[in-house]
């Protein structure tokens, strides 16, 4: 049994720096005979042991955050998950996720693995979602990380931290930051699957193509028939699926490719990604 006096101002101390409760900081102090490190590395494997026991549950809520660097040649998408719509509204947790958003920014790691790698205050990513499991009691982790690399890239957030969007534009206009996030808001809203025809994937063409022919053969439509049709059909999938083609949510006039080279001759979209919580 530990003989060493546990101060108050101690169990302070320890709370500040790791943000558990005041009984769990005791708790680790009196069993680490007041080491502080020995006490942190006590509540860390506290925090292991609730993410083990806790690894079945689903954390489907959470926050996006979309970041840009300060020259907006680059972007970060991160989705931060948790289990309760409680915890995602709580300030501390957006801002944690804001945090690791930041470290993405800085850094440019090149996969999620990389990015739990790094640290925020000498401490590893990867420990401190052990730590907020520990400390709030849900499963806490990152789901996504996603980043771009353009000429001009805006970030968008939308819905309370719910989605989140990167757009890389071709070249940097005056304008461009409010057209970017006009494209942004389309992106959220109408979730294009490619920027334009030729990025399709093959895959999806077939399908779609698969599909219309049975449901023009199911209209009774002679064989010969079948195939105009289904291009037909397929034409309309490019126009309401890839981003160029769409109508403008703003002004139906026009699509998005036309929208953007009335703001810039040229001015196009390069890459796009697109995160949405739980999807």
């Amino acid at each position: 049994m530990s003989t060493v006096q546990i101060s108050a101002s101690d169990v302070n101390k320890l709370r500040q720096q790791t943000g558990a409760g005041m009984m769990d900081c005791k708790k680790a102090l009196t069993e680490a005979n007041g080491d502080f490190e020995a006490a942190i590395d006590y509540l860390r494997k506290k925090g292991a042991k609730v993410a083990a026991s806790r690894q079945d549950r689903d954390s489907n809520e959470g926050v996006v955050i979309a970041k840009t660097t300060a020259d907006s040649k680059k972007g970060v998408i991160i989705e931060l998950n948790c289990e309760t719509d409680f915890v995602a509204k709580n300030n501390d947790f957006i801002a944690f996720a804001q945090q690791i958003a930041d470290v993405a920014i800085e850094h440019a790691p090149d996969s999620l693995e990389a990015l739990k790698a790094l640290s925020i205050d000498g401490v590893k990513i990867s420990d401190l979602l052990l730590d907020q499991t520990g400390k709030i009691g849900e499963k806490i982790d990152i789901s996504k990380y996603e980043t771009i690399a353009a000429e001009n890239v805006v970030a968008y957030i939308h819905g309370n931290y719910r989605l989140g969007v990167l757009v890389g534009l071709s070249h940097a206009v005056n304008g461009a930051e409010e057209a970017g996030r006009d494209v942004a808001m389309q992106i959220a809203a109408m979730n294009p699957v490619a920027i334009d025809k030729g990025d399709v994937d093959a895959s999806t063409i077939q399908r779609e193509l698969d599909i219309a022919k049975e449901q023009i053969r199911a209209e009774g439509k002679p064989e010969e028939m079948v195939e105009k049709i289904a291009q037909g059909k397929l034409n309309k999938f490019y126009k309401e699926s890839t981003l160029l083609n769409q109508e403008f949510v703003k002004d139906s006039s026009k699509n998005i490719a036309q929208f953007l080279d009335g703001v810039s001759k040229g001015l196009t979209v390069t890459v796009f990604k697109r995160v949405q919580l739980g999807a």
